[in-house]
Formats: structure tokens, C-alpha cells, sequence
């Protein structure tokens, strides 16, 4: 079967909802263990119980990322008990709207502790189970908003522009170990926050303003959780084993085609 996980083991971030929910069931779906290392109890119990019907492979495993400690404490225990990580895919984040001058300090603060430090974390924690085995995958979700300028995303371009440099500092550093580092950069992904972002302020016209930043891909919608997915499993699979130090837009043409 092509892009089987069979007999891996992977952590999914942030796999309680969104593109990492997705990215767990499909890892699953493929045949992999899947550690749902998220910090929302009740998020991740639903997507283990989405696992779990379908006859997969899975557990909890409750952590905040932005605690090294704690990330470490989870990354022992998951090692403890399935011998080894194949994978880990970093998916937990936040979010934030505004430009620089009304970003505050504990705005600021809390987007770096979840979407830059709980990287670090993440990765610091499986560099040592990774190299004793001569082999492993990290993909971490990075954003358009790394590469190319998005209005009222300072301190969210700001976390991500640094998920996307460090990814390349790991592909370099370990190449040798035998172990792959990508990232991904998506556009604008129809999940849970996109529908609370509209609700929240554009109450009554969430059709229209969902519509208009829909629009903002040229492709004429936004992502579905789904397709980061298949990426994310493409990436993980032994089938992009040449695959390394590299990141992966998937935004419906808004990179190249916005001019």
C-alpha cells in the first residue's frame, strides 16, 4: 500500500481539532500508532474516539507544549511504552489579529511560548529516540505568512517565520542521523477558528465575510483540513524519503498567483 505508517509510531501536536485532528485520523487510517499530545482533554478524546471506531491505533496524552518539562515528561512516557518515535508532526498553535502597535506584550508572549517554544520543545524532546534509531520525520505547520506579507498577522508571521527557519536549521543539523525535517505552509484552512473568528466579529454576515477571504486563494476556497493532511502523510511516508530541508505551500495559488 502506498504511503503506509504500519508499525510507526507517530505524535501529532494540537491534534484535538483542525488540520491536526485530520492529520491523526489519517495517520491512523494509514496504519500508524498515534499519540494525540494535546492540551484540550475533551477535544482529544473526541478525535481518539473517531480513531478508535474505525479501528485504529491511538491514545491520549494530555501536555502543554509550551512546557518543556511537560513535553518532555510526554515524549519519555509515549517512548517508555512503544519502544521508539517515528514521526512527529507539529500542529499545536494560536492565533492572533492585529499589526504591531496593538499586539501586546502577553500577546506576543503567549503566541512565541505555544508556536515557537512548543516547537522546540517538541523536536528537543525526539532528537535523542530519533538519532538512536537512525531514522525519523518531523514536519512542522509553518504558514504563507512566513514567507510573504499578510495584513494584521505581526506577532503570527513573526512565530511562524521562525517554524519555518528552524525546520531547515534541523534538516541540516541531522541530516546524516538519518533524519528528514519539512514544513508546511498552508493557506487559509477552513477550521474551527475561522468559524469563531466570524462569529465573533462579523456577527450576521459570516456567509459574506467567509466568502470574501475565501476568495483570497485564487483557487476560489480555502483549504480543507483533509488536504493538509494528505500532504502532511505524503511527507512521512517512506515514499518521500529524498524529501528534506524544505517547505511545502499548499494555498490554493495565493503565493504565486496573488500579483
Amino acid at each position: 500500500m502506498l504511503f503506509s505508517l504500519e508499525n510507526k509510531v507517530s505524535i501529532i501536536t494540537g491534534a484535538g481539532s483542525g488540520i491536526g485532528k485530520a492529520i491523526a485520523e489519517v495517520f491512523a487510517k494509514q496504519g500508524s500508532t498515534v499519540c494525540i499530545v494535546e492540551l484540550n482533554k475533551i477535544a482529544a478524546e473526541g478525535t481518539l474516539n473517531n480513531i478508535l471506531s474505525k479501528k485504529g491505533k491511538a491514545k491520549v496524552y494530555s501536555c502543554n507544549v509550551s512546557n518543556q518539562a511537560e513535553v518532555k515528561q510526554t515524549v519519555d512516557a509515549i517512548v517508555n511504552e512503544f519502544g521508539r518515535v517515528d514521526i512527529l508532526v507539529n500542529c499545536a498553535g494560536v492565533a492572533h489579529i492585529g499589526k504591531l502597535e496593538n499586539t501586546t506584550e502577553a500577546d506576543f508572549d503567549r503566541l512565541f511560548n505555544v508556536n515557537v517554544k512548543g516547537v522546540y520543545n517538541a523536536m528537543q524532546a525526539v532528537i535523542t529516540s530519533m538519532k538512536n534509531q537512525k531514522n525519523g520525520v518531523i514536519v512542522n505547520l509553518a504558514s504563507v505568512a512566513a514567507i510573504v506579507s499578510v495584513a494584521d498577522r505581526f506577532a503570527y508571521s513573526m512565530t511562524k517565520g521562525a517554524v519555518y527557519t528552524m525546520t531547515l536549521s534541523v534538516a541540516k543539523d541531522y541530516v546524516k542521523e538519518g533524519i528528514r525535517c519539512n514544513s508546511i505552509s498552508p493557506g487559509r484552512v477552513h477550521t474551527p477558528f475561522v468559524d469563531g473568528f466570524l462569529k465573533a466579529n462579523y456577527p450576521g454576515k459570516e456567509a459574506e465575510m467567509f466568502e470574501k477571504l475565501s476568495q483570497t486563494q485564487p483557487i476560489g476556497r480555502m483549504a480543507k483540513p483533509l488536504e493538509i493532511a494528505h500532504l502532511a502523510l505524503y511527507l512521512c511516508s517512506d515514499e518521500a524519503s529524498f524529501i528534506t530541508g524544505t517547505d511545502y505551500p499548499i494555498d490554493g495559488g495565493f503565493l504565486k498567483l496573488n500579483t
